[in-house]
Order: C-alpha cells, then structure tokens, then sequence
C-alpha cells in the first residue's frame, strides 16, 4: 500500500477514533518538504496538554500510518523532530493536500492522540516532456483554425509551483492555444492560423516552452518538427469515445486490458491507422503496453491496488495521411486479498506478577491490513483456556488483560499465541507468539512433611544428641521458599520447651538439650516452627512428640523391710515349726518399667543353706524342714533381688563374704543384704536390713550417727580400715551407678572431693527414698 492510500484510509479511521472517544483531539502541523533530518517540527506538549515527564511516565510512543517512519518524537521535552527527509511528489503526488498521518499513544490509562503534519510543497521540479521531440505530419489541406493537441508537460509540483503557461517559438503559420480542464491541469494545443503551402514550405521546426509559476521561476522544452503532407481528407474515429474496464490487481504479465479500435474512410496509406498513448504519465507507459498495430492493451508492470485504485489513458490513432482521432480508456483495479494482517506489539508486561489484579494489562498491540474492504477487515483471537482476556479498541488497537487469578506454583510462564485473520477469500493469517512469565509473589505457606511426628530417645542420653529431624516444603521461589526453623515458646512439662530440646535453624535437625531420665518424665511435646524469607513471611507449626525409652538404670529397692532401718529386725521362729513355715514376705520394687521391672529374689548366703527357701517371684522366706534341736539358735539370711533387665541389673555376684561387703570394683552393688536372727525355743529372733553399699559421711552433717559411717549393719565391715583413698573411690562408684555425667576436679583434694559427692548423694538418696 502507498502512503497516498495510508492517509485516505487514516482520515476515515480518524472519524472512527472521534466517534469513540478514545481519539478526541487531532492535532495539525505543517512542513515544507525536504527539510533534513533532525529538523524541529513542533513541541507536542502544549497541544496535548501534558506535563513534562508525563510522555516518558505514559511510555508514549509515536506510530506512524506510513511505511517510513518520517518523525520522530522525544518523549522527555515533547519535541517531534524530521526523522527522514519528505519528497512531497514521492509521497502523496498530484494529491492535496499532503498529510502524514501518525499517532501518539499514551498508556495507564490509553490515551490515542492523532498527529496531521501537512507536507508543503517547494518548487523542487521543473517542466518536463516525455520526449525531446515531437514529430507531426499535416496535410496542406487542412483549414484555418484546424487543432492539433499537443502533450503537455508534466511538473512534479502543486499548485503554484505547477506548469502555468506554455509558449511557442515565432512563426508565421501556428499559434498556441492553452486551455485548463475542470481539475486545473493545462492543456496546449497548436493552432493553424495560416493555410499550408507545401510548395512553399515543407517543414517547421518550432519549440514549445512550459513554465511553471514558482519562485524562481522553472521551464522545460519540446522541439516540435512539422511535416506538411499532401491531401488526406478523413480523420480515423474510434468506434467508442470513452471505454470502461476492471481489471484485478496481481494481474500477470501479458493480461488483455482491453482492445481499441478506430476507422478511416480514406483509402490506401491514408486509411492505414496505428496507435499510440497520448498524454499519459510514465509510470502508465511503465504499467501497460499498447500494441501500434492492433490496439490490444497489455499489462507490462505489476499492477497493486494499494498503490492506485484507477488510471485514465489517452489513446490517439493515427492514419497514414496525418489524421488523428482519440478516445479515453479508463481502468478501474479490483482488489485482491494479496496482503496478511500485521501484528505490531507495543509493549509486554513480562515477568508478571502473579498477584496481579484483574483486567491488569499484559499486552497491547494493534492489527492492520494494506487491503480495503472485506479483505482489510481483520479479526483476533488467541489459545483457549488462559487466564486472559483479549479485549478490542478502536483503531485497531488490542489488549490482552489478566481474567482470572494467576498462580506461578502450576504454571509459571504462558507462550500466547495470538492469531489475526482478515475477511478476503481466501482468508490470509498472521501468527504472533509471545511469551509472558509469572513472577512469584510469597503466597504459599511452608507444609511439614508429616502432620505430626514422633521422636523417640534413651534415658541417660548424652546431652547434645541428635533425635531426629522435621521438614518443610515451600512452593514459593527463591527467598520466598526458603524455610527456616524454630521452636514455638511454650512448656515442655514443667519446663520451657528451649530447655530441653534445640533445633538448627536450616536443616530442622532437633537435638536433646539434657540428659533425661524415664523415671521422671516419660514423654513431652514441643511445636516447631518454619517460616519462609518472604514479606511478610509467612509460616506454619507442627508437633514433635518426643517419647523416652526406658533403660535398666534402676537397682530394685526393698520395701519391706526399711532400708534405712538401723534397728535389727526380729522374727519368732518356734522351734516346733514344719517344713514350709512362712518365716518373712521380702517386698522390693524397681524404679524402672517393663521388664527391667520384673524381680527375682534368691537366697544368697545363709547360716545353715539346707533350712531356708525364699520364693523367686514372691520373696516369701519359708521353711525348706523341720527345725532340730541341732540347729542353731541364730540363723543369718542374705537375699539378693536382681531385676529382669538386659543386661541384668545388677549382674550375677561372685561370692560375697559374710560381712556383706560387696567385692566389686568400679560400680555400686545392687544387692540388699538381709541379717535374719533367729532364736530357737524364744519369742524373738533377729531379722536385720543390710543397706547397699552406698557411702555415707561423716562431715558436713554431725546428725548421722556412727552406725551410717560402716557400709553394713555387720560389725565384721572392712571398710573402715581401707582409709580414704578407698572411700573416695566408692563415692565415685556411687555417681557413675547413679548415671549422674558430673566430672570431680582432683585438684580440689580428697576432702573437696567428699563435700562434692556428698551433695550428689543427699540429692540421690532423697530420689530413692
């Protein structure tokens, strides 16, 4: 399409924009042609009515309506400046006015202001003739006043600057007669004013001069050679006037046009007719081809409806005596659905946020087609089934708007495919792929991997032990998915939750602040927290239930009788009893639970082995056989109890002398020793505790009596005569059975080191007891 059309079709789509509202001011400028790039054209800001800043701020952009983009606009001061030189005659031709059409387009909100730069003519052009000259034959006879046309010149100019008159070299036969049509163009003929001799004169030579009307002042020249022929008294006259025919754009090479034809009543050579364009522009001779003999008109050049709808040919026979007759053939081009839809894409909002509102714009561009009619009415669409919306403007223009809420976590980039189609037969296609990516925005939560979980560690754990671990997943991108842990401030039990448990605050790894002991708490919770890097961020929390495994770490404790009984215990055995008589019922229990819980008694030592039997389960010391008068009157029992653990607690004892004193190195004996006294043919027998072997002291507490300061009730106890170092070694025993992880500074000296396991031991017995 040539600009000339681009601007007849702006016009009409300028009344359109009025129409809408969106295009309601047009602003005209003017400009001389052939002003060099760079040239000032005017400052649009006043006439818009903006700020400054406001065309940067609204990302204007200046749209040209042509192929060229003549101008340019700076959207900081608002200036439009000549992007490329005008040819005025290049660019719209014989029409006036000359207008350039563009568009400035403001975006948030839309904004379409239409820009009319009228293209002034300069007289740039001179006169000029198709040929250098022109050849005419004339026949002596011809009358006075006979006309023959003359072609015109041609100046590429307008208005003044156009051809105004012609003039002819003096002579003595011819005249010129100019004469204007109803469009203003001028037409010359020459005029015989004095009848021909050709005996006298056979030839004229003569030169025809235009000029046009500019300043300065511009002319071009034809010489006229005149040939005087001998009688021809008949013109050749075309069988039609004025013929009229439609002719299809794209036509190729060699295409019939149409066929003209005149006659001549004459005879001979003076009825030979030949035919020949006359008064035609180039670019016509450049398009067609009329044949001299037949008068059959042929396409020669590419013939486009968008560069020219219509042309007007002058079409002269000839005879062979001089003669000429002329007729007009008009030809009107059909459009053809030659050209697709264009698809011109101003701005893209990539990457978009995926919290962005409804009806946010993504992308705007506009559609055109260079055909008319049908074949230039276009039509959008784009792929189903996405969250946009492809909403239609005037003008042409489009935009592609959010519809429905985006959500990066299931798709994060969309490719658009966006289709226009024009209305011709067949329908032409444009195809247009953009692709828009979702940012993320943090709008998910860290989710834990389970619902809740469950940790489970050993009693007498090393403090600082790893227990397990939790895990968050975020679907958020980047700082918005990363997680970072943390427990929830509350109680754990009786305590805070921080002073049993830590967490690490990347990996979620949760380890065991103290050593913990079943005995005393069995199981606890805590919350833990994972919260994401967003802003705000946000989080969620989970249980972690930590349950304590049971460990064989408590030696069985009698009940029955005391441990810390100091009196001796008395049982009455008659002499008369029978087999099976129930001496004593041992009560023990175990701290621990399960099967580190489950007692077994046995008779360890006694005075006569054969006498006494002790029930393994119930601790029930019966009789095993009559007593004799040949059994002593004091009989001693020592009965261990030993738990169910793994390993048993405590292990099987080597032999244990009657003292009671236990022979082991480097642990606490867990067996209780009993002293059972029995006195034959009495009321009463002895029955006494022996406590464990747990160190007792002398210093620090002048209320323990002397009879705590022997490690049993017997009065055979060596431990009196190890001294002290041995002591000190028993009391460290004490702390490591006790499962107490305390270190002893040695340089404090055996005595700071008694006051120090003194303190454990008081703590310790207050547990036990």
């Amino acid at each position: 399409m040539d600009d000339s059309f681009r601007m007849r079709k702006g016009l009409y789509l300028l009344f359109l924009l009025c129409l809408s509202g969106v295009v309601c001011v047009s602003i005209r400028y003017s400009l001389p042609e052939e002003k060099k790039s760079g040239s000032l054209v005017a400052n649009v800001l006043k006439d818009l009515k903006l700020g400054p800043g406001e065309l940067s701020a609204r990302r204007a952009q200046l749209v040209s309506k042509s192929k060229k983009q003549y101008f340019q606009l700076d959207s900081h001061s608002g200036n439009l400046f000549v992007n490329d030189k005008v040819d005025r005659e290049a660019l719209c031709g014989e029409m006036e006015p000359c207008l350039l059409l563009s568009e400035i387009v403001l975006q948030n909100p839309l904004k379409i202001y239409n820009i009319e730069t009228e293209i002034k003519d300069v007289n740039d052009n001179s006169p000029e003739f198709s040929k250098t000259e022109f050849n005419l034959e004339i026949p002596e006879i011809v009358p006075i006043n006979t006309r023959f046309p003359l072609e015109s010149a041609e100046d590429a100019d307008l208005g003044e600057n156009s051809i105004k008159n012609y003039t002819l070299s003096p002579n003595g036969n011819f005249r010129l007669d100019v004469q204007s049509d109803e469009f203003g163009s001028k037409y010359v003929d020459l005029v015989l004013e004095k009848s021909l001799d050709r005996e006298e004169k056979d030839q004229f030579g003569l030169t025809l001069t235009a000029v046009d009307g500019g300043v300065p002042q511009r002319t071009g020249t034809v010489q006229i050679n005149i040939n005087v022929l001998d009688i021809n008294d008949n013109f050749p006259k075309f069988t039609q006037s004025e013929y009229k025919v439609k002719l299809k754009e794209n036509s190729p090479r060699g295409t019939l046009v149409s066929k003209v034809e005149a006659r001549d009543l004459d005879f001979g050579s003076n009825a030979q007719i030949s035919y020949s364009f006359q008064r035609v522009p180039q670019k016509i001779s450049k398009l067609f081809q009329l044949h001299q003999m037949t008068g059959e008109i042929t396409v020669v050049g590419p013939i486009d409806y968008e560069k020219e709808t219509s042309y007007n040919m002058n079409i002269k026979a000839t005879d062979g005596g001089g003669l000429s007759g002329h007729c007009k053939v008009l030809v009107e081009i059909e459009d053809e659905n030659d050209n697709a839809p264009e698809i011109s894409v101003m701005s893209i909002t990539s990457p978009l946020a995926e919290d962005s509102p409804l009806d946010t714009l993504v992308v705007l561009f506009s559609v055109t087609d260079q055909d008319s009619g049908e074949n230039g009415k276009t039509s959008c669409s784009m792929d189903m089934n996405l969250p946009f919306l492809l909403k239609n403007t005037v003008n042409n223009y489009h935009q592609l708007v959010t519809q429905r809420p985006l959500d990066r976590e299931k798709v994060p980039e969309y490719n658009i495919t966006i289709t226009a189609t024009d209305r011709g037969s067949p329908r032409l296609i444009s195809i247009r792929n953009i692709n828009v990516e979702i940012s993320d925005v943090n709008d998910n939560s860290p989710v834990f991997e389970k619902s809740q979980y469950e940790m489970q560690v050993w009693e007498n754990n090393i403090p600082g032990l790893l227990m397990g671990s939790v895990r968050a997943v975020d679907l958020d991108v980047e700082q918005n998915a990363k997680v970072t842990y943390s427990l929830v401030p509350g109680n754990a039990g009786s305590a805070p939750a921080d002073s049993y448990v830590s967490i690490n605050s990347e990996t979620g790894n949760l380890y065991v602040l103290r050593s913990l002991d079943y005995e005393q708490i069995k199981e606890f919770q805590v919350r833990v927290r994972a919260s994401d890097g967003g802003s705000p961020p946000l989080s969620s929390e989970v249980v972690v239930r930590v349950v304590i495994l049971d460990e064989n770490d408590n030696a069985p404790f009698f009940l029955y009788p005391l441990q810390n009984s100091t009196s001796p215990c008395n049982e009455l055995v008659p002499k008369s009893v029978e087999s099976g008589y129930l001496v004593a019922k041992v009560v023990a229990v175990d701290g621990d639970s399960g099967q580190n819980s489950w007692l077994s008694f046995e008779l360890l030592k006694a005075t006569d082995p054969g006498l006494f039997s002790i029930g393994a389960q119930n601790g029930e010391v019966k009789t095993r056989r009559p007593l004799t008068e040949r059994d002593t009157n004091k009989q001693r029992l020592i009965i261990l109890v030993r738990d169910n653990g793994h390993p048993p607690f405590p292990p099987a004892l080597p032999e244990i002398p009657e003292t009671g004193v236990d022979s082991q190195s480097g642990s606490l004996s867990r067996t209780y020793h009993y002293d059972v006294c029995l006195t034959g043919g009495s009321l009463s027998s002895e029955f006494r505790f022996l406590r464990p072997l747990i160190p007792v002291f002398s210093m620090g507490d002048p209320n323990i009596s002397e009879n705590h300061r022997i490690s049993s009730v017997s009065q055979e106890a060596p431990e009196q005569a190890e001294g002290q170092n041995q002591r000190e070694q028993s009391q460290r025993n004490t702390l490591r059975i006790l499962g107490k992880h305390a270190e002893v500074d040695e340089s404090q000296g055996s005595i700071g080191a008694m006051l120090h396991y003194e303190r454990l031991y008081k703590y310790a017995l207050r547990k036990i007891i």
